[in-house]
C-alpha cells in the first residue's frame, strides 16, 4: 500500500482559497487577492517576531505613547511597520488607518490601489510580557473618493467591509477571515509556512455558557449591566449560572466566544461613556465577522455596522456574541432605557 494515502495532497491554503473565492466575484481584477495576501505576509512576519519577542529582547517599552494613549511596546512598533510596508507594496491600498497612527496613512503615488485598510497590528499588547495571547485585526474597504485619499475614504460604516479577519497568536497562529459569505479558519503550518484551512463556514452557537468581561469596573457600570450580570450568575430560573472568562486580548476573548458561543461585552462606563474599543479597525471587522458567523454585534442602542465613524480613532461601545444572549443582554438595556 502506498504511503501516499497517509496524506492530504488536496491542501486548502489561505492563498488557494483567496485566489478560488476572488476568480468567482464579478469584476475580479485580482487587485483584492493580491492585497489580502500581502496582509497574510506581515501576519506571518508578525507571527514569527511574537514567537521569539522574549529572546530577541522585543519585549518592555519602546519609551513612546501611542495616539489612544497606551504605552507602545518595541513589538508593537515592530508589527505596525510590518504591515505598512507589506500592504503598501502590495500595489493595493490608496490609504490605510493604524491604531499606532495618529494621522491617515496614505500610499505613495506610484504603489495605489483602490482599497483603504484599517488595523489594529497588534491588539491586547499589554499581554506580550506575560506570554498571554494576542492578535492582530484588519478590515478593508473600496475607496469612495476620486483624487488624493482622504479621511473619507477611512470613515466609512461597517457595513461598507469587503473583507475582514484577525489573526491569533495563541497555542497555534490562526487567522479567521471573510470576503462576506461567511467565516472561515486557517491554521499556520509552521513546516509549510503557509495557512492552512482548518474550519469552513464557521456558526457561532444560538446561545452559550460563558460571558466575558473585565468586571473590575462593576462599580462604573449602568444599572442594566449589572442587572444581567446579576442574572447570569444567579439565574432566576434556578439554572446553572455562566462561566466568567476574560483575556483582556479581544482577538482572544472573541474567538472563544465565536467558537463556544456566549457574549463578549465592553460597554459604556462612567470612565469611559463611549466605551473603550475603536470603531474602526477592532470593533467594524469583529462586528463583521460575528455577523458572517450568525451572531449579533450592538452599541447596545445600534448595529455595529451601521454606526458612521466620526474620526479615525472615535469609540463605540460594543457588545457581541450568540443571538440569544446578545437579545437577552438587550433587553436589560430596553428595561431601563
Amino acid at each position: 500500500m502506498s504511503d501516499q494515502s497517509a496524506f492530504d495532497t488536496d491542501v486548502w491554503t489561505l492563498t488557494r482559497f483567496v485566489m478560488e473565492t476572488g476568480r468567482k466575484a464579478k469584476g475580479s481584477t485580482g487587485e483584492l487577492t493580491q492585497l489580502i495576501n500581502s496582509t497574510l505576509t506581515s501576519i506571518k512576519a508578525i507571527s514569527n517576531a511574537v514567537r521569539k519577542a522574549g529572546l530577541a529582547h522585543l519585549q518592555g517599552m519602546a519609551g513612546s505613547v501611542n495616539v489612544t494613549g497606551d504605552d507602545q511596546k518595541k513589538l508593537d512598533v515592530l508589527s505596525n511597520d510590518l504591515v505598512i510596508n507589506m500592504l503598501q507594496s502590495s500595489y493595493g491600498t490608496c490609504c490605510m488607518v493604524s491604531e499606532e497612527n495618529t494621522e491617515l496613512i496614505v500610499t505613495p503615488k506610484d504603489k495605489r490601489g483602490k482599497y483603504v485598510v484599517c488595523f489594529d497590528p497588534l491588539d491586547g499588547s499589554s499581554n506580550i510580557d506575560c506570554l498571554a495571547s494576542i492578535g492582530t485585526i484588519f478590515a478593508i474597504y473600496k475607496r469612495i473618493t476620486e483624487g488624493e485619499p482622504t479621511e473619507k475614504d477611512a470613515l466609512q460604516p461597517g457595513k461598507n467591509i469587503v473583507c475582514a479577519g484577525y489573526a491569533l497568536y495563541g497555542s497555534a497562529t490562526l487567522v479567521a477571515l471573510s470576503t462576506g459569505a461567511g467565516v472561515n479558519f486557517f491554521m499556520l503550518d509552521p513546516a509549510l509556512g503557509e495557512f492552512i484551512l482548518t474550519d469552513r463556514n464557521v456558526k457561532i452557537k444560538p446561545k452559550g455558557k460563558i460571558y466575558s468581561l473585565n468586571e473590575g469596573y462593576a462599580k462604573y457600570f449602568h444599572p442594566s449591566i449589572n442587572e444581567y450580570l446579576k442574572h447570569k450568575k444567579y439565574p432566576e430560573d434556578g439554572g446553572a449560572p455562566y462561566g466568567a472568562r476574560y483575556v483582556g486580548s479581544m482577538v482572544s476573548d472573541v474567538h472563544r466566544t465565536i467558537c463556544y458561543g456566549g457574549i463578549f461585552l465592553y460597554p459604556a462606563n462612567e470612565k469611559s461613556p463611549k466605551g473603550k474599543l475603536r470603531l474602526l479597525y477592532e470593533c467594524n471587522p469583529i462586528a463583521f465577522l460575528i455577523e458572517q458567523s450568525g451572531g449579533i454585534a450592538t452599541t447596545g442602542t445600534q448595529r455595529v455596522l451601521d454606526v458612521q465613524p466620526e474620526g479615525l480613532h472615535c469609540r463605540v461601545p460594543f457588545v457581541v456574541g450568540s443571538p440569544d444572549d446578545v437579545n437577552d443582554y438587550l433587553s436589560f438595556v430596553k428595561k431601563h432605557s
